[in-house]
């Protein structure tokens, strides 16, 4: 755009990412998990997003800190959330001998690929089950909502673009436009 000194699409990410700085996130302090909790939070968190080519995982983009203020914001959350956190470390004590933060690599999927496949998922699974689809959809908005997130898809948020209107076909098919003979 002539006069501008900065692209707008940098400009305006720039101005929504204002109030939340890297420090900010360095500085949060959790406010609803425990600390076995939090950790559980963000181990599970990275299984989910990983760091690829693209950008970072899900904790380097702060979805554990929006987690956790999200417990904070929607109370309705608090209970099937702590609750599938300790549900998860009590299957993985069953199966592992160990809380999910003590298993191996290995043993973390072993018990992902248990629940994060609703169709697959045996009877007995469906709490953890509807506790990871409740928990992934978190992680989803949470980094697709970060900083990180919108860079990674590339979101330009609102464009102007010049309006040339519908086609003559789109005219042709809703009777008005002039048929051409």
């Amino acid at each position: 755009m002539t006069g501008c000194e900065t692209p707008p699409l940098k400009s305006t990410q720039d101005k929504f990412w204002k109030h939340i700085s890297e420090e900010d996130l360095e500085k949060w302090e959790k406010q609803f998990f425990t600390d076995h909790e939090f950790e559980t939070v963000r181990q599970l968190a990275n299984m989910i997003i990983p760091t690829d080519e693209r950008s970072g995982n899900a904790e380097e983009a702060g979805v554990p800190e929006f987690i956790d203020f999200t417990m904070l914001d929607r109370p309705s959350y608090q209970t099937p959330i702590r609750g599938g956190l300790n549900w998860l470390d009590i299957q993985c004590q069953k199966k592992f001998d160990n809380t999910f933060t003590d298993c191996t690599e290995e043993e973390k999927v072993a018990m992902l690929d248990e629940i994060a496949y609703p169709d697959d998922a045996k009877p007995e699974m469906q709490q953890g089950v509807s506790f990871f689809n409740r928990f992934r959809d978190l992680v989803a908005s949470g980094f697709w909502s970060s900083k990180m997130g919108i860079e990674d898809i590339g979101y330009m948020g609102n464009q102007p673009y010049a309006w040339e209107g519908c086609s003559h076909e789109a005219m042709e098919h809703i009777g008005l436009a002039d048929k051409k003979s």
